[in-house]
């Protein structure tokens, strides 16, 4: 079992791009574990950890309701906002400057084989995140994320989840509001959820301003925790 996780922060970068890159790591994995079933070898399968900041973008999970995005195409042209039909699970979630998106590509062969366990980790990895900086985070019953004031008419999301896995292979990952601007999300119905508010670290912290890559690296220390893996830093792909 390999845990090493290869770690790449792709810095600003267009969705599309960072997507098709996630397909072509993605895909290597896969292509190596069918190799190794098929010719009987015993090749290593490697694991990837994605950090990126992406430009204004709206993305519809496979089984999202067009109807949650409450503007049409000339609107979200006129704000600067792109949109997209994408493989992973869950509703319609935006992304933009200010939040930190990770995308763990892994095989989970090499760590355990149970997508509500990798979905479950992954949000405990932003609950002690948060809870670093003093706030209590949850998780909301049957609404995968992470989330505050749970259970009261202020809940509110923090953090969206949504994956692929393919022969225990995942993609797409997580999206954590850090100093977010919480105006894009009036532009639709967060992950279809309609009667509950979206937030963002510096705001619940009274801050203009949140050290990004402070948090990312408390993500990190959690995760290699959590999944009993070791980061190796790679450079980053032009």
């Amino acid at each position: 079992m390999n845990k090493k996780v290869h770690l790449q922060d792709l810095g600003r970068r267009d969705y599309k791009k960072t997507w098709d890159y996630q397909e072509e790591l993605f895909r290597h994995i896969i292509d190596l574990k069918i190799k190794n079933r098929r010719e009987e070898s015993n090749l290593v399968t490697p694991n990837h950890f994605l950090f990126v900041e992406h430009p204004h973008v709206f993305t519809l999970g496979k089984s999202g309701d067009l109807s949650n995005l409450l503007v049409n195409e000339e609107e979200l042209e006129r704000r600067g906002a792109q949109f997209y039909k994408i493989n992973r699970g869950g509703d319609i979630t935006y992304h933009g400057p200010g939040q930190i998106v990770g995308y763990p590509i892994l095989d989970l062969d090499n760590f355990f084989t149970d997508i509500h366990k990798y979905l479950r980790l992954l949000e405990e990895m932003v609950i002690l995140t948060l809870s670093e900086y003093g706030l209590k985070a949850e998780r909301s019953e049957g609404e995968t994320g992470v989330w505050l004031d749970v259970g009261t008419p202020f809940a509110r999301k923090i953090c969206a989840m949504g994956v692929r896995a393919s022969r225990w292979v995942t993609m797409h990952g997580f999206a954590l509001n850090v100093n977010a601007d919480l105006r894009y999300f009036d532009l639709m119905i967060p992950c279809g959820i309609k009667d509950k508010a979206v937030t963002s670290l510096n705001v619940e912290l009274g801050r203009k301003e949140v050290d990004i890559n402070e948090v990312q690296q408390k993500l990190l220390r959690h995760f290699e925790t959590l999944f009993e893996a070791q980061f190796i830093k790679e450079k980053t792909p032009v």
